[in-house]
């Protein structure tokens, strides 16, 4: 046993006996969430729950009148989803290798928790080669797949992808790479070029990177997150971090969009728009009901908190020197989705065979929490929309990862196909699920693989 392991081992006691929730939840969701006093958290609360898979026959929960069945299983980590117009899906499968340098005392401990929450299968290994873009075809479009080829491997730990004039976008840990591709084709049609750099390095605390097209095609957004908690290593380990660029997909150069964003992911348009919208995790040790992660628009060069504010202009206690001017100028998020629900994956719904409620809102994939002994998150919630602004309270959609203190899966990346139907990344289950509504007739039937055609 190594001496990390064997100090996060030594105060597991301390770091599971957190005060836990004292705030109804119902109270944190929207524009306006109730937002407790911070307490900084020498050992942070904390609820980390085995990952075992899904056992055969096993799947998540969905509402009356929908039908959930697995797209594709046996999967590596499948952490995002693209669907093509052809029918045609593209799963990145996506797995950071190498650890991260020790900062402060408490890390070995939080990092042993995040290696537990974090975890694939059992023994914590996710199945087969990763890092790469699968390709899911259903060639006689008759709802189940029949083809499964590779569609591009040996990527560098990649996340967003977007297909753009020809050409397949890949957003990697540390770069943007351009492939030569256009629906129809099982292997990309050339070797990848570097479009730029992204901040990475040794610690790449935050290692996703979400990527999409504007309406036009004519920029590239992608996030990058940030590399602490809160600015713990300094501010130069943070350049161009916990924010948003905008890239030019012919030249490759690229500006900051808006900063201040703890841990961007999710980037995607509204329908109809040109407003970008994300879904944010905030930031950890400040007690399980702080900080709510949020879904955002993005407001060109808006700056929204972090580290020095949470929420707008709330001071976080911990981050020294503070800075005032910045504060004053922190825009307070559109939407809270509740304290440390983790949110991945966000898809407007732009189909029309799910009931009309639902046309034109947000599916949020919501991976699930770890500073908080009660859970939240593990699942993935509905929150509609009207006049382009979110309304009510999140609506459980797709449930069932988490059941009987163990994580059957949990959702990541989510997306609507060429059907109106809902895919789901399972990053644990290692699983891309597909959810129907029952009244448009779907196909039934499990998944099958084989040769494309």
């Amino acid at each position: 046993m190594n001496r990390r392991l064997a100090v996060a081992l030594t105060l597991l006691p301390l770091a599971a006996c957190g005060e836990g929730s004292r705030v109804d939840p119902n109270t944190q969701y929207g524009a306006r969430p109730f937002l407790p006093e911070p307490h900084e958290q020498l050992i942070a609360d904390v609820g980390v729950f085995p990952t075992t898979g899904w056992a055969n026959g096993e799947m998540p929960t969905v509402p009356a009148g929908f039908r959930i069945e697995a797209l594709a299983t046996g999967l590596s980590n499948p952490r995002n989803v693209l669907a093509l117009p052809n029918g045609d899906v593209l799963i990145v499968e996506s797995r950071k290798e190498g650890g991260e340098p020790v900062q402060r005392p408490k890390d070995p401990v939080r990092d042993w928790f995040m290696s537990r929450a974090h975890s694939q299968t059992k023994s914590g290994e996710a199945p087969g080669p990763s890092n790469r873009i699968t390709l899911i075809r259903d060639a006689d479009r008759d709802g189940r797949p029949d083809g499964r080829a590779v569609l591009v491997d040996r990527l560098n730990a990649p996340f967003g992808i977007a297909v753009l004039d020809g050409s397949l976008y890949v957003a990697n840990t540390d770069a943007i790479v351009r492939y030569p591709f256009a629906p129809g084709q099982t292997r990309v049609g050339g070797p990848g070029v570097k479009l730029t750099d992204l901040p990475a390095g040794a610690i790449n605390h935050h290692w996703t990177k979400s990527l999409t097209a504007s309406p036009d095609g004519s920029r590239l957004y992608v996030s990058v997150g940030s590399n602490s908690n809160a600015m713990e290593r300094g501010a130069d380990a943070e350049i161009n971090r916990a924010a948003i660029l905008e890239v030019d997909p012919r030249t490759g150069r690229s500006r900051l969009f808006a900063s201040g964003l703890r841990n961007p992911n999710g980037l995607t348009f509204y329908p109809g728009t040109n407003t970008l919208w994300a879904v944010i995790n905030e930031r950890d040790e400040l007690g399980p009901d702080l900080v709510p992660d949020y879904m955002t628009s993005v407001r060109p060069g808006g700056f929204y908190g972090w580290p020095y504010s949470y929420y707008g202009q709330h001071l976080d206690p911990r981050v020294r020197p503070q800075r005032a001017d910045l504060v004053a100028k922190a825009i307070p998020p559109d939407y809270s989705l509740g304290s440390h629900v983790a949110p991945l994956g966000l898809a407007f719904y732009t189909g029309s065979s799910f009931p009309p409620a639902l046309r034109g809102g947000a599916f949020i994939g919501e991976h699930g929490s770890w500073n908080r002994t009660d859970p939240h998150g593990y699942k993935v919630v509905f929150i509609g929309f009207r006049g382009g602004r979110p309304v009510g309270v999140p609506q459980d959609f797709v449930t069932g990862f988490l059941k009987d203190g163990k994580a059957r899966g949990r959702p990541v990346g989510v997306a609507v196909d060429d059907r109106g139907r809902m895919l789901i990344a399972d990053d644990v289950g290692n699983t891309v699920w597909r959810v129907s509504y029952a009244a448009t007739g779907s196909a039934a039937g499990s998944t099958r693989s084989g040769a494309l055609r």
